[in-house]
């Protein structure tokens, strides 16, 4: 399995099942993002809403409270390593614009089939706000590097 899950994925779709029947878009239907997994065990991801407006109120450190805040409601990111165990892989952060994932475990269930990758993740579990989110990732086609090199 690690083999395949190797290199550069974009992000086809994301949605979000909540316990009580509820199905959202937290990045919108248009979701924009890349996940990278390297033979050397690093990983990233970036997810992001697309069409995200520029800063009309300052630059990236003088901009309003209010942009700001919304900049963080439409762009995830984080980066760590990642170990795999047959259908789980578990994401060990060390760097994230969510500061409570920093130094904490998340475990993601993963399928391949025909080429797409199929991540799913439980989130908030034993809270009200508990839900599944799904993510639908295909290869990106312009990267053949898989080892984490930047050569």
């Amino acid at each position: 399995m690690k083999q395949h899950l190797l290199g550069l994925w974009n992000l086809m779709s994301m949605e979000q099942r909540y316990d009580d029947g509820r199905v959202v878009y937290p990045f919108g239907e248009d979701v924009q993002g890349k996940i990278f997994y390297g033979a050397d065990g690093a990983m990233y991801c970036a997810i992001q809403k697309a069409g995200r407006p520029p800063f009309s109120t300052g630059k990236q450190w003088t901009a309003s409270d209010e942009e700001k805040a919304r900049a963080y409601d439409q762009y995830l990111t984080y980066f760590g390593r990642y170990t795999l165990s047959n259908d789980q892989v578990t994401h060990h952060i060390e760097i994230s614009l969510f500061p409570d994932w920093i130094d904490n475990n998340q475990h993601r269930t993963v399928k391949l089939e025909a080429g797409v990758l199929y991540i799913t993740a439980r989130i908030e579990e034993g809270t009200p706000e508990a839900r599944t989110s799904y993510l639908i990732w295909e290869k990106d086609s312009g990267t053949t590097q898989t080892s984490g090199d930047v050569s």
